[in-house]
């Protein structure tokens, strides 16, 4: 059974939690789903634990260039996002919701 990351964070101490959360803040706008990872202060065996899935599957999803939506929809939210797909066109963006109901 999947673990909810709300349950995860409130379960740590107050002070890791606002580290969690201004870290979040200080995010940079684009970073690859490792650093995403790292920068939250989770580990491959935490994000794993929550997936039901084994950290050297993590580690594999962190360095390959080409990954399903809903896969990464999954990590993504084992580390507490949302994955949102925007095509950015010279004159407007489009959310791309096609994909939402995984």
């Amino acid at each position: 059974m999947s673990k909810s990351f709300k349950n995860l964070i409130e379960k740590m101490p107050a002070e890791r939690q606002n580290r969690i959360k201004q870290k979040a803040k200080d995010l940079k706008t684009q970073m690859a789903l490792g650093e995403l990872r790292r920068a939250l202060d989770l580990t491959q065996e935490q994000v794993a634990g929550t997936l039901n899935m084994n950290q050297a599957a993590i580690s594999k999803f962190e360095h390959q260039s080409d990954i399903y939506i809903g896969t990464l929809r999954k990590i993504l939210s084992a580390m507490g996002a949302e994955l949102k797909i925007i095509a950015h066109f010279p004159d407007t963006d489009v959310v791309i919701d096609q994909f939402t109901d995984f």
